[in-house]
């Protein structure tokens, strides 16, 4: 899934922070009227959950987004045959459906769906309703960013492709209303992990095709009043670039045990106005964080900054189709002359790990092969190679990445060290608006482009999937039959070592002719209140919403202290603070 800090907001959340007490902001203070309750004291008493989620979705529609922030939201809204469990990645949680069962070899799961789970507007939810989407997800007019995610379904791919145009060919079927067969392409003793993922979740069809036809995109279906779906919240409010809101569903199967009465989620333009909101009362949780002030916070006491192993890469893609990145021994060289240690320890500064692979270490037992590390003269050996006697030979490209500051000082810093490394004069760096971006990465418009991978699920498939040739993913115009086959191999291998080791084959590959350019591996670093409980740390960054609860942490006068402390020492820091900027 495409990774976190990715599309900021526009001026409307801002407005809107302006109406609802943005103007009791200060850096010296905050007024007197302000602190006997704040718009987080106010929610928590109501128990709403305000959430920065760091981008303006895309769509509320689990077939058409690829984002982590859309996924936020979507996790809110819908449920799937299997869930996310409160702290530990490695639990399934039943959802829609109560039970499952593989077959001997895992190429075939069955799925027994609990017969009290309905939608928003009381119709049963049922094994024809995940056909259905499943069908939706997969047809090609549907243009399904994330149609790759059902390849595991026989002839998935095949019938996404246009090869066969019969849907009944597709391993998936529903024997009645409350049971659904899903037959694979090869074994997969992870799949309950797999189901989990948005592009696996159900859409209500009496819902879809009123508004037009099952393929059809962004159509009234997912506005306030319209919008259908079968979680634990219901849409209440989007509204554009200001806030979208859910509130309980009556009919979720589960609705006794649910806490929240509902989620406020907020597009915020910037890590520095996301910490004043935190600071300020008006947000439960920052989902950014700026890197200059990692340190100060770190140094408060009963600190509310949180720094969490997260399962996610931030690398560089390269477009192999168009010179000079169609040069392998040129991204080599680029690859050998990025200092990823300078670049966590003094750019991003929030516990990151330097990535000498692409996959994260330690997913089910795997560490990457060793391949890249910073090595300016192996780059500029690798220069020559490319046919290049010197860097100011090397004609001019360009680094894309979308409008966040944290992602310029990443490219000013790469810039540098390319310049500085192996010479190379002629880089320029652009940023994009986030729908831009990912329009000109997914066009193969760009030289080399901002990236971030965050696993699917808790297995080294989900990141070296996206490589294979024709994923939905891939955006770098790279393929190798050799690397497909060693993927294919990995699949059919039952002893788990084996499998990984096939798996380390293939990323030797990939990291060998580097179609992409690995930096470092993620932490998640964000801000939490403390009203806010059930929320554990999970490799996944996964926290099921029906489980979280909001109890106020201190008395009033504990809490009105502890503002008057946070904002004594941002006012401390106020002047490092907009020197960042």
């Amino acid at each position: 899934m495409t990774s976190p800090h990715q599309e900021p907001t526009r001026p409307g959340w801002l407005q809107e922070l302006t109406l609802l007490g943005l103007a009791c902001l200060t850096v010296s203070g905050i007024a007197s009227s302000c602190r006997e309750e704040t718009r987080v004291d106010r929610a928590t008493r109501e128990k709403i959950l305000l959430l920065g989620n760091g981008a303006e979705p895309k769509a509320l529609d689990p077939h058409i987004v690829s984002s982590v922030g859309d996924s936020n939201i979507l996790r809110a809204l819908f449920e799937g045959l299997v869930i996310n469990h409160v702290s530990d990645d490695s639990i399934h949680e039943p959802g829609v459906a109560e039970r499952w069962e593989p077959n001997a070899d895992f190429s075939e799961w069955r799925f027994f769906l609990r017969k009290d789970a309905k939608w928003s507007n009381g119709d049963p939810v049922t094994a024809h309703d995940f056909v259905y989407s499943y069908h939706r997800a997969l047809h090609p007019l549907t243009a399904s960013p994330y149609a790759s995610m059902l390849f595991f379904l026989k002839n998935g791919e095949a019938f996404n492709t246009g090869t066969i145009k019969d849907f009944a060919e597709v391993g998936v079927k529903a024997v009645g209303d409350h049971e659904l067969i899903c037959r694979l392409e090869s074994p997969a003793p992870y799949f309950p992990d797999v189901v989990k993922h948005t592009t696996w979740l159900p859409v209500h069809r009496g819902t879809i095709e009123k508004f037009g036809k099952m393929t059809d995109s962004y159509t009234d279906w997912q506005k306030p009043g319209n919008h259908v779906s079968n979680g634990a919240f219901q849409l209440s409010e989007w509204r554009i670039n200001a806030h979208v809101k859910v509130r309980r569903n009556p009919h979720y199967w589960d609705a006794a045990n649910v806490k929240l009465n509902g989620i406020d989620f907020y597009p915020i333009e910037s890590p520095f106005t996301e910490e004043k909101a935190f600071r300020n009362g008006l947000i439960h949780y920052s989902y950014t964080f700026p890197e200059n002030l990692v340190a100060q916070y770190q140094a408060m006491p009963d600190s509310p900054l949180r720094s969490e192993t997260y399962n996610g890469s931030y690398f560089y893609r390269c477009n192999v189709t168009r010179a000079p990145t169609n040069n392998v021994d040129f991204r080599r060289a680029l690859a050998s002359a990025i200092d990823q240690e300078t670049i966590v320890k003094y750019v991003t500064r929030g516990g990151q790990v330097p990535a000498y692979g692409f996959t994260p270490p330690a997913e089910g037992g795997y560490h990457p092969p060793r391949v890249i590390g910073f090595d300016p003269e192996k780059g500029r050996e690798f220069l020559k190679k490319a046919g290049y006697a010197s860097g100011k030979d090397v004609p001019e490209f360009t680094v894309f990445f979308n409008t966040l500051e944290s992602h310029r000082n990443i490219a000013v810093a790469i810039q540098d060290m390319w310049k500085k490394h192996l010479g190379i004069e002629k880089v320029k760096i652009e940023n994009q608006e986030w729908k831009v971006f990912q329009q000109t990465t997914q066009d193969l418009r760009y030289d080399v482009s901002r990236a971030g991978w965050i696993g699917d699920y808790v297995d080294p498939y989900t990141f070296l999937s996206i490589w294979r040739t024709g994923d939905s993913n891939n955006y770098t115009g790279w393929s190798s039959p050799e690397y497909d086959r060693l993927l294919d191999e990995s699949a059919l291998l039952s002893d788990p070592a084996a499998r990984l080791a096939k798996l380390g084959e293939a990323e030797t590959i990939l990291l060998d002719e580097v179609p992409i350019l690995p930096i470092y591996w993620y932490t998640r670093v964000y801000l939490l209140h403390p009203d806010v409980k059930n929320w554990h740390p999970t490799l996944l960054d996964h926290h099921p919403y029906k489980h979280i609860d909001l109890v106020p942490s201190a008395s009033a006068d504990q809490s009105s202290r502890e503002r008057e402390r946070v904002d004594r020492f941002a006012h401390a820091h106020r002047d490092r603070e907009g020197e960042s900027r």
